[in-house]
Parts: C-alpha cells; structure tokens; sequence
C-alpha cells in the first residue's frame, strides 16, 4: 500500500481502461470525467505521479457509481474502434467467437453479423443495429468493458488489460 500526502483521484486509461490510483500536484482540483494526460513522451500538468494500478474493488463508492458513464464517454471517442471490432473480430476458439463475448450474441446473431459484414463493412453503432438486428451495439461494448474491469477472473480481455 502507498501512502502519501494531500489528495489522490483514481483514474481510468481511455486505450486499455487500466484503473489507476494518480496524486495531483498540489492545488490542482480535478473534475469527475475530465481528460488527463498521463504519459512518458511529455509532462503532466495536473499528475505529479502514479501511484499504483488498482482493481475494481478498490475503487471508491462514488468513483464506482461514475464507471459506466466514464466508459461511455469513452466508446463516444473511440466509436470507430469498436466498429472496427464488429468488422474484423475472429473466432477465439473452434467453438467460440470473440463477438459471443458481447452478453446477447449467441449464434443466431453471430452469423447474421458476419453475413452482413462480407456484404459490406458496417460503419456506424446505427448500421450495426439495423443491419444485425442488435438493439443497442454500444450498451453491448460498454457492459462488455464493465465486465472485463469488475470480474478479475474473466477469461478472456477483449477490450481491456489482463488484471495485476
């Protein structure tokens, strides 16, 4: 356990959604959902340092109730590479494929799915549902996240880093 002094946010990566505990410079207040950077190639402004990679479990209450609409925020900025998923993703095994993961995609869907997309590439959260009859592609990628960062014991990482 690290200890230090003044105050601590927790934070959570936008590429691998990596959840991490930072100590701000002093003075400096940070707002729920605001975009910081935290890199090697330059200097926080608002990040004195890291702190530790920490779990679900050791998220606050509130920063916990935040989660899903933070991870939303993020699909927002990341759309087109979760169409992406939905147009090159592959089999995990002989029996499973990564779209399957997504909670609602059992095999009648999946194949509907990979049809349409040898017609055409989809393009958009919107293409996806009328085209493969899914009622809400982004709620699928947003829950599959959630998961991913709640359940350690996940088996497969689609979208996020292994667990510490």
């Amino acid at each position: 356990r690290v200890f230090v002094r003044g105050p601590i946010a927790q934070v959570i990566g936008e590429q691998y959604f990596i959840l991490l505990e930072v100590s701000p410079f002093p003075g400096i207040a940070l707002q729920i959902g605001e975009r910081i950077y935290i890199g090697m190639k330059e200097v926080s402004l608002k990040i004195r340092r890291v702190l530790r990679r920490i779990r679900y479990e050791d998220l606050t209450t509130r920063a916990k109730s935040e989660l899903e609409r933070i991870v939303e925020m993020i699909v927002d900025k990341r759309v087109y590479d979760f169409i992406k998923f939905f147009n090159d993703a592959q089999p995990l095994t002989p029996r499973m494929h990564s779209l399957e993961l997504l909670r609602g995609i059992g095999k009648k869907t999946l194949w509907k799915i990979l049809e349409e997309r040898r017609k055409k590439p989809f393009e958009s959260f919107e293409d996806i549902q009328n085209r493969a009859r899914i009622s809400d592609p982004k709620k699928l990628i947003v829950d599959r996240i959630i998961r991913e960062i709640m359940d350690s014991r996940e088996k497969y990482h689609i979208f996020t880093a292994p667990p510490i």
